[in-house]
């Protein structure tokens, strides 16, 4: 097993091989129906959905309650079903209502507990989100997956987030600290735009791993961020913003599951 650590980083890194060796199952897709919304094909019981509309610092959100279901929530322009193969789709424009904390518009599902709470997981356990996607459009940068810090302190920032670029490069970027202002990138893949790849993100105690296409790396996350508890995020977290509401990140979802242990 080959190990290098990164001098700038306060998160280290592992490379150790296939995701089959190391006994984490790889997302695959399931059987989608094209008729049904979202919530008809993927289990949306423990997701809310944050829309790029609302007013100014407060996106739309639809509850669990409202995208579960073979008559869940729908929209044509920024979260449907495709009506040729079924997935779950995602558009965030580089224009559109954006949170306090950030500046990039997004389509993007957010955890949540099965009661309707919002999902907020301590680092000791095992808790993993595997997806099957791909990634249609996209003008700069997107975020698919996030593993986002939630109560235990102050930051908003995310543990780790998932990106994916037009020339097909995907990066993971980890936080140093709670507290910093900037990312760690780690090229995990690269990935032709519009073919279907894969992804598990899993952490268990103070290790952070990633798997894609079956090649995993694995990272300790820093002891800075043990009060913080977590939870998962995925979908299209377009990471540029212009006055265009036709650029922006497509991303199409065949797959997406959440395991706690």
């Amino acid at each position: 097993m080959h190990r290098r650590t990164l001098l700038t980083a306060a998160l280290s890194t592992t490379v150790v091989g296939t995701l089959g060796a190391v006994g984490i199952s790889q997302a695959s897709a399931a059987t989608l129906d094209p008729n049904l919304p979202p919530g008809g094909n993927f289990d949306l019981s423990i997701w809310s959905l944050q829309l790029p509309t609302g007013s100014p610092g407060k996106p739309d959100t639809i509850p669990p309650a409202r995208l579960k279901g073979a008559s869940g929530y729908t929209d044509p322009a920024f979260f449907w079903t495709d009506k040729n193969d079924g997935s779950m789709t995602f558009w965030a424009p580089e224009k559109g209502v954006t949170t306090p904390n950030s500046k990039y518009a997004r389509c993007e599902l957010r955890e949540m507990n099965p009661n309707g709470s919002a999902a907020d997981w301590a680092l000791a356990g095992n808790h993993t989100l595997s997806a099957q996607l791909r990634v249609v459009s996209v003008t700069k940068n997107v975020a698919v997956g996030q593993v986002k810090l939630g109560t235990g302190g102050t930051s908003t920032k995310p543990l780790a987030e998932l990106y994916y670029r037009p020339n097909g490069d995907i990066y993971l970027g980890t936080q140093n600290s709670p507290d910093a202002s900037g990312q760690t990138l780690h090229k995990v893949g690269n990935v032709a735009l519009g073919v279907k790849w894969t992804y598990v993100l899993n952490v268990t105690g103070n290790r952070l791993n990633l798997t894609v296409n079956g090649t995993r790396t694995g990272y300790s996350i820093p002891s800075a961020f043990s009060p913080y508890r977590q939870y998962f995020k995925a979908g299209s977290y377009n990471q540029s913003s212009s006055e265009s509401t036709t650029n922006g990140a497509k991303v199409k979802f065949y797959s997406l599951t959440v395991k706690h242990g």
